[in-house]
């Protein structure tokens, strides 16, 4: 039986059927569940796709996660399931406080990006390098492995002002995925660096590994059609899996244990 995971949709959220597909064509089965009649003890697993929950406002996530589904939602996390947030559910999860988990209030939030050439908004490819320990997304990955994703945020730059939390968070391997270059250098300054993130943060785990929140979109590179450069011979060649498909692929391995 196919674990069945739940996109979970506030309103504003607009990748929510991209999040689905890719779940489904990682071998789970998905169902959008609206926050307001979520029934989450039914699930095995949850999303939290992009977009603009609430429009944003206040700042980018912080109105969602003040709702009462995540009482459920981080009992369900303690129970050991998997949940995933990506873009405005990355934002999201940090504002719930679910990452990084350290402790039970929030410790991290997403600012504005700092781009010397675009203010606000900002949609390109980027690089990330995998350099956390293993965890419910990464069994399939090497230590440092590049992967080609995009982006497309507005307040995308993790920060924290509890201080010594960033070196934690690297002493413990919670940062799963950091901003890098082509040859896998981390370099800070723009555009290696595309929103300014502390430590290069492209994506952070709890300590236990069940809850990852990730800026750049995974489903949004998870077929070769999709990427930016390809050249395809036919139908089947499109549809052939990318790396940043094993995000899923791992969720997947991760529930069936």
């Amino acid at each position: 039986m196919k674990p069945t995971i739940a996109v979970i949709w506030f309103p504003g959220m607009n990748c929510e059927n991209e999040a689905k597909r890719a779940c489904v064509a990682a071998g789970m089965d998905s169902e959008i569940a609206r926050w307001n009649n979520a029934k989450l003890e039914k699930f095995d697993g949850y999303l939290l796709p992009g977009g603009w929950s609430f429009e944003d406002r206040v700042r980018a996530g912080v109105i969602a996660s003040k709702d009462p589904l995540f009482d459920s939602l981080k009992e369900e996390a303690k129970a050991g399931k998997p949940v995933l947030g990506i873009c405005n559910g990355c934002q999201v999860l940090a504002e719930t406080g679910l990452v990084p988990g350290i402790k039970p209030e929030a410790q991290m939030a997403l600012a504005p990006n700092a781009n010397p050439f675009v203010s606000g908004y900002y949609c390109t490819w980027v690089k990330i390098k995998h350099v956390g320990k293993k965890n419910a997304y990464n069994a399939f990955f090497k230590h440092g492995e590049i992967l080609d994703i995009p982006i497309a945020h507005g307040e995308g730059r993790f920060i924290s002002a509890e201080k010594g939390l960033m070196e934690q968070l690297e002493k413990n391997g919670q940062i799963v995925f950091k901003y890098c270059d082509a040859n896998g250098a981390v370099i800070h300054d723009f555009p290696v660096n595309p929103n300014g993130a502390a430590a290069n943060i492209a994506a952070v785990a709890n300590p236990k590994g069940n809850v990852l929140a990730i800026m750049p979109h995974p489903e949004r590179a998870f077929f070769k059609f999709q990427h930016k450069e390809k050249q395809m011979a036919n139908y089947g060649d499109a549809m052939t899996l990318m790396p940043a498909a094993r995000i899923f692929e791992s969720m997947r391995e991760y529930l069936k244990k």
